[in-house]
């Protein structure tokens, strides 16, 4: 009953949430307490359990940041000189859009990554009167997409990298950075082709203002522009190193958020600070990761999960092929974080079935729940965070819509990877068992 009931809920809110009538976290939270009150699990285990209070915070920590420093009128100054240095033209704007996000995302999180980024975004389209949608797709799809590369891009890839431990940070690079750049490089050619007929150069007037404008002049000179850099440069650098310091992320950007706030408190009152966090965002992901928790708690995913064991019968290249569909596409349908979460103790389990190298496997898993956040807009953190600015800037991004893109994008992807695993990993296995 308590399964049924679970299931039923978690489709009834992914309706709604689908359907943009009603504000998804406000669908989000609603369903999360039908199954409080329905008795799935308690308001302890809700918050002890199932919200990912780590990932609630590095967002929150990171909107600080980029809300205090925002004021200083850096994102402009990066804007306008990205602009300029690109002479206005939209399609190559795109591309380095897509270079910069992949970039950034492989050596940040992400999730940071698009939180600096998509302001400095929505100020650039704004001033050249260019359409944001095709942006914004470019950032959550590249952002995935990079984020897949490297141990720190992407949560899954982190919670992998800490289950296995010979796995390090050019573990991730040498294995998934070859195929993630052809994924890559395929995805931004294709977004190219799709937007060059919308993404037209403004009027010569207005181009060739934006080029005789200083950039710097947009920048406010006072302490708060040194202190926001500074901090922020730290920040990055605790993020860079935090394998190496053996700090936690979270913990690198909580201190980054106090240390500006405590800089800066005469110039940026912390009221009106904490007053532009996008908390629609925040308790948006707390009402999905009671959903997912919902049914994580009556054994839904566990059960996905050990099912893939009883149809491959623990046949390597079987299982390791149906980890990265199943992944893939589960991934799109609900936050990647908790399925990862219920498939790393089902992959270590395999042992007992008599395999050896679970290697393979565990780069299926990391591909598969990466690239497949791509699927939908809740399937991936740095999803939300961007639909979450874009409709505070009054540019909402319709569900349906990204799916339109995104699915295409996901679907390729694990074609691409199905090549690339068989190629790499299970031939040689086979080619070894004979």
């Amino acid at each position: 009953m308590e399964t049924t009931l679970a299931v039923a809920v978690f489709i009834i809110s992914y309706v709604f949430i689908m359907s943009e009538k009603i504000n998804r976290a406000l669908v989000a939270l609603a369903g999360g307490v039908f199954m409080l009150l329905s008795g799935i699990y308690s308001w302890e285990e809700a918050f002890t359990s199932f919200i990912d209070w780590s990932t609630i915070t590095l967002l929150f920590s990171m909107m600080v940041l980029v809300s205090i420093t925002k004021k200083t009128g850096l994102f402009e100054y990066i804007a306008i000189l990205l602009a300029q240095k690109v002479k206005g033209a939209p399609i190559p704007l795109l591309i380095v859009t897509g270079v910069l996000t992949a970039i950034g995302s492989a050596l940040l999180d992400n999730v940071t990554t698009v939180l600096l980024f998509v302001p400095i975004l929505l100020t650039l389209t704004s001033k050249l009167n260019l359409p944001v949608f095709p942006y914004l797709l470019t950032v959550i799809l590249c952002a995935n997409i990079g984020g897949t590369a490297t141990l720190i891009g992407d949560p899954p890839n982190i919670m992998i990298g800490q289950a296995v431990e010979h796995f390090t940070f050019m573990s991730f690079l040498v294995h998934l950075g070859p195929v993630v750049f052809l994924i890559f490089v395929t995805t931004l050619g294709g977004l190219v082709f799709l937007f060059r007929k919308s993404l037209v150069m403004g009027e010569g007037d207005q181009v060739r203002s934006m080029m005789e404008i200083d950039p710097s002049s947009y920048l406010k000179k006072t302490p708060m522009l040194y202190q926001s850099v500074s901090v922020l440069s730290l920040t990055i650098l605790g993020f860079l190193l935090h394998a190496f310091v053996h700090v936690e992320l979270t913990t690198v950007a909580v201190c980054g958020a106090i240390l500006l706030l405590l800089l800066t408190e005469r110039e940026a009152d912390t009221e009106k600070v904490f007053e532009e966090v996008e908390w629609i965002t925040l308790f948006f992901f707390m009402g999905l990761f009671m959903l997912v928790g919902g049914l994580e708690q009556v054994g839904v995913i566990d059960e996905l999960a050990r099912g893939m064991i009883w149809v491959t019968e623990g046949d390597l290249p079987s299982t390791a092929l149906m980890i990265l569909w199943i992944s893939g596409l589960f991934s799109g349908i609900v936050d990647n974080i908790p399925f990862v979460a219920a498939m790393i103790p089902v992959i270590k389990e395999f042992q007992s079935y008599g395999m050896t190298n679970l290697d393979p496997l565990w780069w299926s898993l990391a591909l598969g729940a990466c690239l497949g956040g791509n699927g939908t807009l809740i399937g991936a953190s740095a999803n939300v965070v961007v639909a979450g600015l874009a409709s505070s800037a009054r540019h909402p991004i319709g569900f349906l819509k990204f799916i339109a893109y995104g699915m295409p994008v996901v679907l390729f992807s694990l074609v691409v990877c199905t090549v690339y695993i068989w190629f790499r990993y299970l031939v040689p296995f086979m080619q070894a068992s004979m």
